[in-house]
């Protein structure tokens, strides 16, 4: 499927030279999951991404108007993933913001990632990634559009059998996959790191704690995620994968894993993420 694509409300599929989005990363993105001309997670995408052009001071795309395009670009499509994209728009060669900002706005559908049903039943397999996540308070849980630590953490490996890596930050404390947040059972507690110094705060990472009140958040060490006894991950974009290994230790689905993907589907989710 190629990508269907308005920018500022027109069908196009490139931006300016000098926009900031490409020469400073200055900006955000979502990545929504479609079903059936139905985002379920849709406020929550809208909630993050207004919350994070208020903390970059970008002045953030009207909720209704990204509906319609979302819509558009979905249009007879059974599933897809619609990636909101808005930077500051074009500006001079600097790093001053510019006084009067005309942000630029991106949405496009794209066919959703292929993932195997047995990943959904059995589990995936887990890596530690050795790149360790870079601390920024004023950036950490937004979804801003430089990637590039995900990027080179995932250059770590070419197997194809293992589908995510665990990111830690300098002190060694899990921070998430890279693709996707991190919940582990530990002593029989729910558990999900902090996200307070770094990291993306995921929209379902979001969901599963309203789901589960009685989750924690809080310091996750290695060590502590190896003895868990149930692991998985949450993404708006695949649902709830559960982790069937991680480096040597193995782990099998557990109750809570079954429950939280049952409640994905109760939401208007397929069990079935491929499309």
């Amino acid at each position: 499927m190629m990508a269907r694509m308005l920018i500022n409300g027109a069908a196009a599929d490139r931006v300016h030279a000098l926009d900031r989005g490409l020469s400073y990363g200055d900006g955000l993105f979502e990545s929504i999951r479609f079903v059936d001309a139905v985002a379920p997670l849709w406020s929550r995408h809208m909630q993050r991404l207004g919350e994070s052009c208020e903390r970059l001071r970008i002045p953030a795309p009207d909720p209704v108007e990204l509906w319609r395009e979302a819509l558009a670009v979905t249009r007879g499509l059974p599933q897809a993933v619609v990636r909101v994209t808005v930077t500051r728009g074009v500006g001079e060669r600097g790093y001053a913001l510019p006084m009067a900002p005309q942000p630029t706005r991106v949405v496009a559908a794209f066919a959703p990632p292929q993932v195997a049903d047995s990943a959904y039943v059995h589990g995936v397999r887990m890596r530690v990634c050795d790149l360790r996540l870079a601390e920024q308070p004023l950036l950490a849980g937004m979804k801003h559009l430089n990637r590039l630590e995900q990027v080179l953490a995932r250059a770590e490996w070419d197997d194809s059998a293992i589908a995510e890596g665990v990111l830690r930050d300098s002190h060694g404390r899990v921070i998430s996959a890279t693709m996707a947040n991190l919940f582990a059972v530990v002593d029989g507690v729910l558990l999900t790191p902090a996200l307070d110094r770094c990291g993306v705060a995921g929209v379902a990472r979001a969901e599963v704690l309203a789901a589960c009140p009685q989750a924690q958040v809080g310091e996750l060490m290695l060590d502590a995620l190896l003895g868990a006894s149930e692991i998985f991950l949450s993404s708006g974009v695949r649902g709830i994968l559960p982790v069937h290994s991680l480096g040597e230790r193995s782990y099998a689905p557990g109750a809570l894993t079954r429950q939280l993907q049952r409640h994905w589907h109760n939401l208007g989710f397929s069990m079935e993420q491929d499309g």
